[in-house]
């Protein structure tokens, strides 16, 4: 879209302001080619997407747990998938900013800060599950 209108005498364009928010973002630089503008909100949809899935495996998780009387591990995993879904989404929120700015001040990306925290936590919760399975195998045996 066109940033400037012509004016009612036929002269120079006049410039119509800006009032895209957030200002932290769109206030400063100059607008990135639309590609890499649009990627980036594709990607930070993408992550919401991640930390929603969280959310309702977390709610998933709890109503199973009520229904079939499992046990409260159930629910701790329960609760750490819910808030780690909403820090992921909170997340994919700053990210798109940091990188938006980059973007408009034709700064190098920055690195993403979310995929090292969600890798981890990915590979704490297996270990975790891996030796509470293990643990109820043996007290089973």
């Amino acid at each position: 879209m066109d940033e400037s209108a012509a004016s009612p005498s036929g002269g120079e364009p006049e410039q119509v302001p800006d009032t895209r928010r957030p200002r932290s973002v769109y206030g400063v630089g100059r607008d990135p080619d639309v590609r890499f503008s649009l990627a980036n909100e594709r990607t930070a949809l993408a992550w919401v997407r991640t930390g929603l899935s969280l959310v309702a495996g977390g709610v998933a998780l709890t109503t199973l747990s009520a229904l079939a009387d499992l046990p409260w591990v159930i629910d701790v995993i329960a609760l750490v998938a819910c808030l780690a879904g909403g820090a992921l989404a909170a997340s994919a929120l700053f990210s798109w900013r940091r990188v938006e700015r980059a973007l408009r001040e034709d700064r190098p990306l920055p690195a993403p800060a979310a995929l090292p925290w969600l890798v981890g936590g990915v590979v704490v919760l297996a270990l975790v599950l891996g030796g509470y399975a293990i643990f109820e195998l043996g007290r089973t045996l």
